[in-house]
């Protein structure tokens, strides 16, 4: 019998990990609270048709598909009616949704979007949801990587105001701070890119520029010129790119800089007034204008739908090699992928799995998380388990979490428990502490034993560390 495995890709998650999962989850679910964001869970698959066309064709690609369970009982009407509805959606004939139908969510914003549409008369606009749920994409595992994965999310819905982009950007600051993770906000525009795209003498090819930009941290300036020549850039056209890309200083000079190369085009000045407007409201949110933003002309985004303001997130620790650790940006025009037009948009993601991954290495998640329990109580049996069980009873109503070893084993095995647990206290109610009424606590720390009462081991124990 082969030895048993998980899907490449994939990861288990033991108790230690967990705890500290939840902890990151925690600590993004209270800053999105106070916000005032709403939770917001969607199903795990989505119909084929709703994912399709919204990532680009790269995104689509990387689409988990699942085949169709009872293939053989669906006659020919029903598998005409897939085939329409599918030449429908991408305007030419499509036989594949014979075998699929629904497809493994690509990210957290297109089921939003989704839910929006289906659920538009039922909501208070503008709707601000946060959502933390895995997805999955078929791509090749690597380091910081994986097929299946956590997201967290946070949207506004049918608000046009850049208050909401500085609000996210606060959310990022705010998050990254608690975590304990040095971070750069980079905020650009699209429109901008649009700008970039004007003056470098090609408007048509847009998207062409903003996918060879997206690679400039991967592939460096150099590989980002053979990408644009590939993609019909001519030299002058990647001269008057280079200019505006190489711009540094301030974030105020950055944007004074481009206001002079971009003079006369429609699309850049909106970009930097958007940024520029942004920055502004993130000051007063924020209180600290010279925080952790930083105005980026090469932030692409690849995906297609953003419209406006977009951002990504990056740590700045030297030792950290890492992709983004977060990523959003406007889309004006979302839910017209689904008929419903004129609800604008604008969100951002966390990448949990980076998160954690950086955490770990930088070594900032607290101490505590590792052991779960503050306290583990050795078990001597007969009277003196039953004493044990009442401190036990105790300890917990008092909101300490601790546990009783389950049998009266050796001392010795019991301590190495104890010790492989990670717990910061051993609690050891022998004879002489069941006599008394006490309680001998151990530091596992420090080594320093003492007997006390219970109700002062309480005390102590809601404060360990």
């Amino acid at each position: 019998m082969s030895k048993p495995s998980i899907p490449q890709g994939t990861r288990d998650f033991s108790p230690e990990v967990v705890r500290k999962r939840q902890y990151i989850f925690d600590t993004l679910r209270g800053i999105f609270e106070l916000y005032g964001f709403q939770p917001l869970e969607t199903p795990a698959m989505e119909n084929l048709t709703t994912l399709t066309g919204k990532y680009g064709e790269e995104g689509d690609r990387l689409i988990f598909k699942i085949l169709n369970n009872g293939l053989h009982e669906k006659n020919d009407a029903d598998k005409a009616k897939l085939n329409a509805e599918w030449t429908n959606v991408l305007s030419r004939p499509y036989s594949t949704p014979v075998v699929t139908e629904r497809a493994l969510r690509y990210d957290l914003t297109i089921p939003f979007a989704r839910y929006v549409v289906m659920h538009q008369n039922d909501l208070a606009l503008p709707f601000r949801r946060y959502q933390m749920q895995p997805v999955w994409r078929a791509d090749r595992p690597q380091k910081g990587r994986y097929r299946e994965f956590w997201q967290c999310d946070a949207d506004v819905v049918g608000s046009t105001s850049l208050i909401n982009e500085a609000e996210l950007l606060c959310i990022y600051d705010q998050a990254f701070r608690k975590l304990g993770v040095p971070v750069a906000i980079k905020i650009n525009s699209r429109k901008l890119l649009q700008g970039l795209a004007v003056i470098s003498g090609y408007p048509e090819k847009m998207m062409d520029i903003t996918i060879a930009l997206d690679k400039l941290d991967k592939i460096g300036w150099s590989g980002v010129v053979k990408e644009l020549e590939g993609r019909g850039i001519d030299a002058e056209g990647i001269s008057k790119l280079e200019t505006a890309i190489m711009i540094a200083g301030t974030n105020a000079e950055k944007l004074a800089s481009l206001e002079a190369i971009m003079a006369g085009t429609e699309a850049g000045a909106a970009g930097i007034a958007e940024i520029r407007n942004t920055l502004g409201y993130f000051a007063a949110l924020n209180g600290d204008a010279g925080s952790s933003i930083d105005v980026d002309i090469s932030l692409a985004r690849g995906l297609n739908y953003y419209t406006g303001v977009i951002v990504e997130v990056v740590c700045t620790h030297p030792d950290v090699k890492m992709g983004s650790l977060g990523g959003g940006g406007r889309y004006d025009d979302l839910t017209g992928l689904f008929g419903v037009k004129g609800l604008s948009g604008v969100g951002v993601s966390f990448g949990i799995d980076r998160t954690y991954d950086v955490m770990e290495e930088l070594g900032v998640f607290p101490v505590q998380l590792a052991a779960g329990s503050r306290a583990i109580i050795v078990n001597f049996g007969g009277a003196n388990e039953a004493y044990a069980l009442g401190i036990l009873q105790q300890l917990r109503s008092a909101g300490v979490a601790a546990e009783l070893y389950p049998d009266a084993a050796k001392f010795d095995k019991q301590m190495k428990y104890a010790n492989k647990r990670g717990v910061p206290y051993v609690l050891l109610p022998g004879d002489e502490e069941r006599e008394s009424g006490q309680i001998s606590v151990k530091n596992f720390v420090t080594g320093a034993q003492q007997l006390m009462s219970v109700a002062a081991a309480i005390l102590l124990l809601q404060g360990a560390e």
